[in-house]
């Protein structure tokens, strides 16, 4: 349940970043904190090295959810007073590319950890 809520907050905050930029930050880092926290309960204890090597990238994936939070955070209020055009030149809207990185890893090690466990669940 938590997970499902952390990932809905974290699609609000993303899709509502352009409209409410005081709010957005807050639910997408609340979101992400659940959905992380709830992926890293799981655990594997088998010895299958595809399995674990999934494991490891979906854990990256989950820290780069994190660090877009805290992007979206420096996106919205500049806090460490950069000028203005190396504010709009390499901070301003990059917490995006760190989302699409996060969501195609999580994507792909979502679908491939699914078969792997029904591979090794048949074996």
């Amino acid at each position: 349940m938590v997970l499902a809520v952390g990932a809905l907050l974290m699609v609000v905050g993303a899709a509502t970043a352009m409209f409410l930029k005081g709010v957005a930050p807050w639910l997408f880092s609340v979101g992400a904190v659940c959905f992380v926290s709830m992926q890293m309960l799981q655990s594997y204890e088998g010895s299958n090295f595809t399995i674990r090597r999934l494991k490891r990238i979906m854990t990256i994936s989950d820290l780069l959810l994190l660090f877009t939070g805290v992007f979206m955070f420096i996106d919205h209020d500049n806090p460490m007073g950069f000028d203005q055009i190396t504010y709009v030149s390499y901070i301003k809207g990059n917490w995006v590319v760190l989302l699409l990185i996060a969501a195609v890893l999580q994507l792909y090690t979502t679908f491939r950890l699914g078969s792997e466990l029904e591979k090794e669940k048949k074996a």
